[in-house]
């Protein structure tokens, strides 16, 4: 059996990344293909609960503030369990396996906006994660202004609603998220085959213009589905 296709969405908060990812794999399914989608951090059981410690604003006032090292190791924790659990077997069985965040996501916001550097991030993935890559990255990129504005109202509807709280990272300034965006501006220009970036004006067309943007790279890069 052919081995399946690694596709990652990757973004600041609020960029759009999730309803895509989610649209992507709607598609691809009414076409017969298999996929399996997951985030990170999450969808496994280790993992649900390592979100839960590092999202969740209240559990710094349980554990106190949470080290940089500390944020990164557990990020890359959920990221190999992740990778044993479903992702490796997925892909092994011809899955198209599509993933909120990745490895990119550590790179910036760990090594930019923490200040840790690319290239510890890129050590500890070689060494926890066998090096494994995306065939194909989504970059949305749209304004540091609109993704903030968007990540933070919705954050704060998800506690009115349901008591949901993932708002850490969202307290953080606005010069900590200048800083993930300038990384992923980064990662990629020196991953352009990898990384497809929908810039400014793409990513803030409206939601229906994004997904069929996304339709047509993919099948543009990922060659065995073209014919979708």
């Amino acid at each position: 059996m052919a081995r399946g296709y690694f596709i990652t969405f990757e973004g600041l908060d609020g960029s759009g990344k999730t309803t895509q990812l989610r649209r992507l794999a709607e598609w691809l399914r009414s076409r017969g293909h298999k996929v399996i989608t997951l985030r990170q951090p999450g969808s496994t059981e280790l993992g649900d609960r390592l979100r839960a410690v590092l999202l969740d604003s209240r559990s710094e006032t349980a554990l106190g503030p949470l080290n940089p090292m500390a944020e990164m190791a557990l990020m890359f924790a959920d990221r190999a369990q992740a990778i044993a659990e479903i992702i490796e077997p997925a892909l092994a069985e011809g899955a198209i396996v599509l993933c909120d965040r990745f490895t990119d996501s550590t790179e910036a916001y760990q090594g930019g906006g923490r200040r840790l550097g690319s290239e510890l991030v890129l050590q500890l993935h070689r060494a926890i994660c066998n090096n494994l890559q995306p065939d194909l990255t989504i970059l949305l990129l749209p304004s540091l202004t609109t993704s903030l504005a968007r990540a933070r109202r919705r954050n704060q509807r998800n506690v009115q609603k349901d008591g949901t709280d993932e708002n850490r990272f969202e307290r953080e300034p606005d010069e900590f998220y200048a800083r993930i965006h300038n990384e992923y501006e980064a990662i990629a220009a020196r991953e352009p085959e990898r990384v497809l970036v929908l810039g400014e004006a793409e990513s803030e067309s409206s939601i229906d213009a994004v997904e069929l943007r996304i339709r047509a790279l993919v099948a543009e890069r990922v060659p065995t589905l073209t014919h979708l």
